[in-house]
């Protein structure tokens, strides 16, 4: 009598999902096979969405004096702060773990050979997924990461969280795109790797300048050595230059992570 008053309980959880299906984003599948140079157009036009998201800024944010807390995690969450990508993987990836472990640990009844299950259950982690990111938004806003809310003002605030959840749900469905068959399978590794490799290019070929106390110099470690090089003739000294500077590191390009396969939070479906 208990285990069948467990089970009612068990489905009824991933019942809870069925109301909120039709409005819930979905990527369709595909009706056939997708040929491999489509797959790599799709991948490309994903990366590329998920690379101008990256650098476009947040409208309303305000100068902040106060550090990164998320710095040395930014990459392994695709994020970049002050950008639509500030929450990067972190409300699929965070979601699929939680949906995941809840079926590995039978806590919900979810059968993966039904196609109505796998539905349910891809419908639950899109929308935690949407909570997640709603809750990581206002605590962003709210804690004064871009600025003190009371000198932001209410509508921006809620400008502000309002573009987070929009950014997410983009993500969200880049994600669905990749996992249907339409490109890469692995959407959390792609954004990753891009994420790393974007850190790197733009860490040594950057033309942006500082005023370090000899003058303006450039950000990118490469052109800063040749910069350097030409303008000082002295090559060992315009090396020193770029490993040690502050601002013009050659160091964290050589001490970037090598990417790794994570284990996907959508393994199973």
């Amino acid at each position: 009598m208990r285990e069948c008053i467990d089970a009612l309980h068990l489905v009824r959880f991933l019942n809870l999902v069925r109301p909120f299906l039709p409005i819930l984003p979905e990527v369709s599948s595909p009706e056939r096979k997708v040929p491999f140079n489509q797959k790599v157009a799709w991948t490309a036009v994903t990366l590329l969405i998920f690379l101008v998201c990256s650098q476009v800024p947040l409208y309303g944010i305000m100068s902040s004096d106060s550090s990164d807390p998320l710095y040395w995690m930014r990459v392994i969450l695709a994020s970049n702060r002050g950008t639509l990508m500030e929450l990067g993987i972190t409300p699929i990836m965070t979601s699929g773990l939680i949906m995941q472990l809840l079926a590995g640990a039978n806590l919900i009844e979810v059968d993966f050979s039904l196609k109505e299950d796998r539905a349910l259950f891809g419908g639950a982690q899109i929308l935690f997924a949407l909570i997640i990111s709603l809750g990581q938004a206002t605590v962003y806003v709210l804690s004064g990461l871009y600025g003190q809310p009371s000198d932001l003002g209410a509508g921006v605030c809620l400008l502000l969280i309002l573009q987070l959840i929009v950014a997410a749900l983009i993500v969200i469905l880049l994600d669905e795109l990749l996992q249907k068959g339409y490109g890469s399978r692995s959407s959390i590794t792609l954004f990753i790797t891009t994420n790393i490799y974007e850190s790197i290019i733009w860490k040594a070929f950057s033309t942006i300048t500082f005023n370090t106390g000899r003058g303006p110099e450039l950000e990118g470690a490469i052109v800063t050595f040749f910069h350097l090089m030409f303008s000082w003739n002295a090559e060992s000294r315009s090396l020193k230059i770029c490993l040690v500077k502050q601002h013009l590191s050659c160091l964290p390009i050589v001490a970037q992570p090598i990417p790794q396969q994570p284990l996907s939070p959508t393994l199973g479906l």
